[in-house]
């Protein structure tokens, strides 16, 4: 001991050591020091080599492509999809661009009670369900609206707006005129936007009449094979076109050839707008345009378009060459036909034949 404490003088760290491995926790506490800065020295010493300089170019663009030496081939491939997908893209935007929505169509007709008015507005009801939308169907009743009249236009699909006039029409002979009007000033009130059609419920109309209705831009007008009151031939009363430009008209009635225009009531269509915004169009007044009750019988059309615009070059010829029959009015008498009350027969036929 003498030769020890000679050669290795005690110290303050002998003595911190003899301490420690005097008692058996402390040796414990000092072997799990000693693996802890083993273990922290092998996890910081580098075994290969890392690139760890980070440059700003790094962060530059968000766009990180793989070398070209891998998957040149499948960049190709998906540039070309790429450009494909964004080429329909494109077209297909184009295409919804240019596609305008339809314009309104507003048919008017004006009705009464009579034998076959179930009939009348049961067909033309079901001829404007199959004319695309957007299309309202402006109905006229005298006096009072009927439930039975309502009840048909709620099964038609059409949808529909029931409108009363309440102007007595029985001194007039065209009972439609004051009910004519009374849409009319429907149109105006509510500045409805679209193209304005008298459609008569007696009248026969093609599907293709309602598609033309909207290549009107202002005012529209086309032949109508009419039957003669006697039933005994037909005639054909409207324009004669060149294109779409009104040239002259078809009139074979003596008693109608001093109208300005020659025009059945079913043979013109116009815009509304002419009706709620005269500055639109340049009309000098902004006076009410309505159908005259005052006039001869066959001169509301002639009147009422002269409201309108000044003379045939404001006029559009449909279709072009005026040259197709898409409408025909009948004049069909219906007076001496008896109307059921209620629109139901409330007893049976007087005979009643069993079954044998």
């Amino acid at each position: 001991n003498k030769l020890l404490h000679k050669h290795f003088p005690s110290s303050a760290s002998s003595t911190l050591l003899n301490l420690v491995y005097r008692r058996g926790w402390r040796r414990s506490f000092c072997r799990c020091l000693f693996f802890f800065l083993i273990g922290l020295l092998f996890g910081i010493t580098p075994f290969g080599q890392m690139d760890t300089d980070i440059r700003p170019k790094d962060f530059a663009s968000p766009d990180l492509r793989p070398p070209h030496v891998h998957l040149q081939s499948d960049d190709l491939i998906f540039s070309y999809v790429a450009l494909g997908v964004n080429t329909q893209l494109e077209q297909h935007n184009e295409v919804t661009d240019s596609i305008e929505p339809l314009k309104q169509l507003i048919v008017v007709t004006p009705t009464y009670n009579r034998g076959f008015q179930v009939y009348f507005l049961n067909r033309l009801g079901q001829v404007l369900r199959l004319v695309k939308p957007p299309l309202v169907w402006i109905v006229v009743e005298e006096k009072t609206v009927s439930l039975e009249t309502a009840q048909i236009l709620r099964k038609t699909g059409v949808m529909y707006r029931h409108v009363v006039s309440t102007r007595n029409s029985s001194d007039v002979k065209d009972r439609g005129v004051h009910q004519r009007n009374a849409a009319l000033e429907h149109i105006e009130r509510h500045k409805l936007d679209g193209i304005v059609f008298f459609a008569d419920d007696d009248n026969v109309y093609t599907l293709e009449l309602f598609e033309s209705l909207r290549t009107i831009s202002r005012f529209g007008t086309w032949p109508v094979a009419m039957l003669e009151q006697s039933k005994n031939k037909a005639i054909v009363e409207g324009p004669v076109c060149n294109a779409s430009r009104v040239i002259g008209w078809h009139t074979n009635e003596k008693s109608k050839r001093l109208r300005r225009f020659h025009v059945d009531m079913s043979g013109f269509a116009f815009s509304s707008t002419i009706l709620w915004d005269p500055k639109r169009w340049g009309r000098p007044f902004s006076n009410p345009i309505r159908q005259l009750d005052t006039v001869k019988e066959g001169f509301q059309e002639t009147t009422f378009i002269e409201q309108v615009l000044e003379d045939e070059s404001q006029m559009e010829g449909i279709p072009p060459g005026c040259s197709k029959v898409m409408n025909w009015h009948l004049h069909l008498d219906t007076g001496n036909v008896v109307y059921p009350k209620g629109w139901l027969l409330e007893k049976n036929l007087e005979v009643i034949l069993p079954i044998k």
